[in-house]
């Protein structure tokens, strides 16, 4: 009983399934393990975008976690966006006596465009109250830039930031790099290990409209691979691998900014070994 590989996101709902629980959930069941959802928002958008939103009651959110704790058996879990301050404090306290196993962050503080999207206070209360629960950050090339304090201009940029990432107190770092200039041949990913250990990670970039959700879909597949038994490393340069096929093989959805493939193959990169 319960021995199936289960997962969770605590995340938002976005209503065009393209990013947030959505396409967490899409990445779980492509990936193999059964995904549950605990809602914090819920988005009304479409591929022109977002339009609406609400937070939902901090009472039903612990409600939803509660359900989740008193029943299933979590091997790993992610986050998604977390709005305010509330909501990421009340998430630190629920998940303080680590109930749901490896935790991958997905800080969800600027978009892939540069844009903000928490206060100072919520900012402050994530990286004061969840990163030092982490056992991977995958912060953007924005959202490291900020976190760090530092400019990102070349390799040795991200190295350093990566060490200055590692003061906030994850263990594991995974900076993924630039992805919207057209100009530029690859996407560079710089991860730091625990142990010590970094590499990069290079995928061709894809000039394409059909990006939502890549950031999502890369920390929720990580969670699924740990969850499967692989190592940190190897559940990262799967995912990696995982993101970039469903944004190469596109799908014809929406008008214009179009979600990934998650029906991608989803034995990709599954012989790494752990």
């Amino acid at each position: 009983m319960n021995e199936f590989k289960q997962v969770l996101t605590i995340a938002g709902s976005d209503s065009d399934g393209s990013a947030g629980a959505q396409a967490d959930l899409k990445t779980f069941m492509s990936r193999g393990v059964y995904g549950m959802s605990v809602l914090t928002a819920a988005v009304a958008g479409n591929s022109y975008g977002i339009h609406d939103s609400v937070n939902l009651p901090i009472d039903f959110i612990k409600n939803e976690i509660k359900d989740i704790k008193d029943d299933f058996k979590i091997s790993a879990f992610k986050n998604g966006m977390l709005s305010d301050s509330k909501i990421i404090h009340t998430i630190a306290e629920e998940i303080k006596d680590k109930p749901f196993g490896t935790f991958i962050l997905d800080p969800v503080i600027i978009t892939k465009h540069g844009a903000m999207l928490l206060e100072t206070e919520a900012y402050q209360t994530l990286i004061n109250e969840l990163f030092p629960f982490a056992d991977l950050i995958t912060p953007n090339f924005y959202e490291a830039k900020k976190l760090s304090g530092m400019e990102l201009n070349n390799k040795e940029d991200f190295a350093k930031a990566a060490l200055e990432l590692r003061k906030l107190g994850p263990k594991n770092i995974m900076i993924k790099g630039k992805h919207m200039d057209g100009s530029q041949d690859t996407v560079d990913d710089y991860v730091l290990l625990e142990s010590g250990k970094s590499f990069w990670i290079s995928e061709p970039f894809i000039d394409t409209e059909h990006i939502n959700g890549t950031g999502d879909t890369l920390s929720s597949c990580i969670v699924a691979e740990i969850a499967k038994g692989k190592s940190m490393e190897n559940a990262i340069k799967i995912s990696k691998n995982y993101t970039y096929n469903a944004i190469k093989n596109e799908i014809a959805v929406g008008h214009k900014y179009g979600p990934i493939n998650h029906f991608v193959d989803s034995t990709i990169s599954t012989d790494l070994q752990s």
